[in-house]
C-alpha cells in the first residue's frame, strides 16, 4: 500500500484453508459480493471448517427464498460441522428489527410498505452492475427487467435451479414475514430502471452515465401472506446526483397508523458495526444457516464481545 505497516495480512485465495485452519478464528466476515452463488465457495469452506461465518452479502439475510438449495447445502455442512452461518448488515436493522418493533405496537396489521435508498457508489461495481447502472433504457429492460417478466411457476424453477437475481427487498420480505409468524402465499418483484436529466459521473463503474441512461434501478417487492397482510417494499439503488441522499421510510397500516422516517443514515457504517455487534450472537446460536430473525434482538454491546458469549 505505500504507508506503514497496517498489522493486516492478505493470504492469497489459494492458500484460504490453510490459513483458517491454522489461524482458526472464532468467526469469519464475508464481505464481497451480493449474491449467496458469488460467496457459496468461502461459505462452503467455513461451514467445512468448523467456522462461524457472517456475510454483508444482500441474498445471504434471508436466502431461503431465492436459493434454497444451495442455502440448505450449507446448513447441512455447517451443521454436520458445528457453526453457525449467517447475513446481516444495514438490513438487519433499518429493514428488519426495526419493523418488526413497530409491529409489535399496533393492534391490527393490513400493509407494511417499505422504501430505502443507497448510492451503488459506495458498494463497489458488482452492486452498481446488478443495479444496471449505465446501461441503456433497451439493455436495461432485456439484461435486468426481463428476468421478472415471468410466471410464478417460470420464476419457481429458476429459484430451485439456483440462478435467480433477487431483488435486496425479495430477501427481506421473506425475513419479515418470517420474523412476523406470516405464512407467504405468493410474492412478485418488479424493477423500474432509474434515470436522470444530466450526465453523471461514476467514479466506481469508470464512467460516465449519459442524460436518460440507467443511473441504477427501483425494486418492488410485493407479498400476500395467508393472514391477510401485504408486505409491499421497494428499495432505490443508483448512482447518485448531487440532490439525493439515503432515506429509509417505513409506514405500518392498520390501527394504528405509523410511519417511521430515517433521513441520511450513514448506512456504510451502520451495516458494519451492524455485523461486528452480531458476532456474539452468532457464536452462541446453533449450528447450521440461520437467519438472523432466529437470533433475537440485536441490542448495543457496551462491554468487550467475549463478555458476551455463553
Amino acid at each position: 500500500m505505500g504507508c506503514e505497516e497496517k498489522g493486516v495480512k492478505v493470504t492469497a485465495l489459494e492458500s484460504a484453508e490453510e490459513m483458517i485452519k491454522n489461524v482458526k478464528p472464532d468467526v469469519a466476515i464475508v464481505t464481497t459480493m451480493s449474491l449467496l452463488s458469488d460467496i457459496k465457495d468461502a461459505f462452503l469452506l467455513c461451514a467445512k471448517l468448523g467456522v462461524n461465518a457472517i456475510s454483508t452479502c444482500e441474498e445471504a439475510f434471508f436466502p431461503w427464498n431465492s436459493n434454497p438449495n444451495l442455502t440448505k447445502e450449507i446448513d447441512d455442512l455447517a451443521k454436520q460441522n458445528g457453526c453457525t452461518i449467517t447475513g446481516s448488515g444495514y438490513q438487519d436493522i433499518y429493514w428488519g428489527q426495526l419493523i418488526s418493533s413497530i409491529a409489535g405496537s399496533t393492534q391490527t396489521i393490513k400493509k407494511i410498505k417499505g422504501s430505502s435508498s443507497y448510492n451503488v457508489e459506495d458498494y463497489g461495481i458488482a452492486l452498481a452492475k446488478a443495479h444496471g447502472a449505465g446501461l441503456d433504457l433497451e439493455t436495461f429492460d432485456k439484461e435486468i427487467a426481463s428476468v421478472d417478466k415471468i410466471s410464478d411457476e417460470e420464476r419457481q424453477k429458476i429459484i430451485n435451479s439456483g440462478e435467480y437475481l433477487p431483488s435486496y427487498m425479495w430477501n427481506v420480505n421473506g425475513w419479515l414475514c418470517a420474523k412476523l409468524g406470516l405464512t407467504v402465499t405468493s410474492q412478485t418483484q418488479k424493477c423500474v430502471p432509474q434515470t436522470y436529466k444530466e450526465d453523471i459521473v461514476s467514479s466506481t463503474l469508470g464512467t460516465t452515465v449519459k442524460a436518460g441512461d440507467a443511473t441504477g434501478m427501483s425494486a418492488v417487492v410485493t407479498t400476500n401472506t395467508k393472514e391477510g397482510i401485504v408486505i409491499e417494499s421497494e428499495c432505490i439503488g443508483k448512482v447518485y446526483s448531487k440532490e439525493d441522499y439515503d432515506k429509509n421510510e417505513w409506514t405500518v397500516e392498520g390501527e394504528p397508523n405509523t410511519t417511521i422516517i430515517v433521513e441520511r443514515p450513514a448506512t456504510v457504517e451502520l451495516t458494519c458495526a451492524t455485523v461486528v455487534n452480531r458476532i456474539p450472537d452468532i457464536i452462541n446460536a446453533k449450528a447450521g444457516y440461520l437467519t438472523t430473525n432466529e437470533f433475537g434482538e440485536l441490542n448495543y454491546k457496551i462491554k468487550p464481545l467475549n463478555e458476551y458469549v455463553n
